[in-house]
């Protein structure tokens, strides 16, 4: 051979035998169209349903997600009106889902696609990965699913199915284990029908290969399990170890007057970031009365005094034990503006029902009007 020639670069070795993958596709489609949940985002073609599903269905169990879906195109039935929709109505549709930013990555994006592509998503995963709150996982979602492209994706469900298949080692979150999660995801979908395939594996995982008491005896494709043939069923995927949740304890501002309370509205960034609340400041969990006034009247940038203590509303957050710490307070000036928030305004109960608030500061709403803090 000349000098001057070079080599051919090997292939990349397969990393699944390909009658094997074969059979792993053929199985999982087989068993999906027969076994298939009738979903309400299954029975639509409409790339905006299907991205929405997708961002509403990351932490939340679909039974909860059906309605707040169903609700939410209601409302904002294209991608254009949920762009051109004021953040806090977009955030008072969301109230009760959680993990907030979501729908503010939601709204961002829906923004970018009207303004860079004429308000239709890209058709494709690496295009939709530049959009705000599109990780690798919701764009090989929305390409397979919505437009068809053999595109890979990697769910908590997913990455269980193939831990399980083909004998993944390693924690979840590891680095080198999740390159191999993906690798197997790009080789195994399916060319022809990207999208059943990749929903036939979530929806394996969510209901046959289940974390706890796993139905193998009902597995499509149990034959081709590694852990099934090794009896590491349960070993697979390791427990990953979840940090304790962070304790954070908020003095909240209960202030009436004249039939209202008032509430405020947070920056965009941060726990409950753009939504509604009772004025809120964080103190140590033994902080008294007099010094949680005073963290107040820095949050309001007025004076505050506490008249009395209406009891404590808990939460228990994915990451935070919250306690909120409801405080009846007056003070001689009735703010309009504050420095640590965005906006601040007088409610009556029926005006801050309507507007976009966590299911926490909920709570301690219905807490301050139970205890009669506005006449009957």
């Amino acid at each position: 051979m000349s000098p001057s020639r070079k080599r051919a670069p090997s292939p990349t070795p397969l990393l699944i035998e390909p009658l094997r993958r074969e059979a792993l596709r053929e199985g999982l489609l087989a068993w999906y169209d027969r076994q298939k949940r009738d979903l309400p985002w299954r029975r639509t073609r409409d790339p905006y349903a299907i991205w929405l599903s997708e961002v509403m269905l990351q932490q939340t169990q679909v039974a909860t997600v059906i309605p707040y879906w169903e609700r939410f195109l209601q409302r904002f039935p294209t991608v254009a009106a949920l762009a051109t929709a004021p953040l806090p109505d977009v955030l008072a549709a969301w109230r009760g889902l959680g993990y907030y930013s979501r729908a503010r990555n939601l709204h961002l994006a829906a923004q970018d696609v009207v303004a860079r592509y004429g308000g239709k998503l890209p058709s494709t995963a690496a295009e939709l990965l530049t959009l705000r709150g599109f990780g690798r996982y919701t764009a090989g979602a929305v390409a397979s699913i919505a437009f068809g492209e053999p595109a890979p994706l990697v769910d908590g469900n997913v990455a269980r199915v193939f831990s399980r298949l083909f004998e993944v080692e390693g924690l979840p979150g590891d680095r080198v284990r999740e390159a191999r999660l993906w690798a197997l995801a790009t080789e195994l979908v399916s060319p022809e029908r990207p999208g059943d395939f990749n929903q036939a594996l979530m929806e394996h995982g969510a209901t046959v290969c289940r974390p706890d008491n796993p139905l193998c005896l009902l597995c499509p494709v149990r034959e081709d399990c590694l852990a099934w043939r090794h009896g590491r069923v349960n070993e697979l995927p390791p427990a990953k170890v979840r940090a304790p949740p962070k304790r954070m304890t908020l003095a909240l501002a209960v202030w009436a007057h004249e039939g209202r309370l008032l509430l405020a509205r947070r920056e965009e960034k941060g726990l409950f970031g753009g939504l509604w609340e009772l004025p809120a400041a964080e103190i140590e969990a033994d902080t008294p009365d007099s010094e949680s006034a005073g963290k107040l009247t820095q949050a309001l940038g007025t004076p505050v005094r506490v008249e009395a203590a209406l009891g404590t509303v808990r939460r228990q957050l994915t990451h935070r034990s919250l306690t909120l710490r409801l405080l009846r307070v007056t003070g001689s000036n009735h703010p309009t503006r504050a420095p640590a928030f965005r906006e601040l305004r007088w409610c009556t109960p029926e005006e801050a029902s309507s507007l976009g608030m966590s299911t926490a500061m909920h709570k301690a709403l219905e807490a301050a009007l139970e205890a009669g803090v506005l006449p009957a």
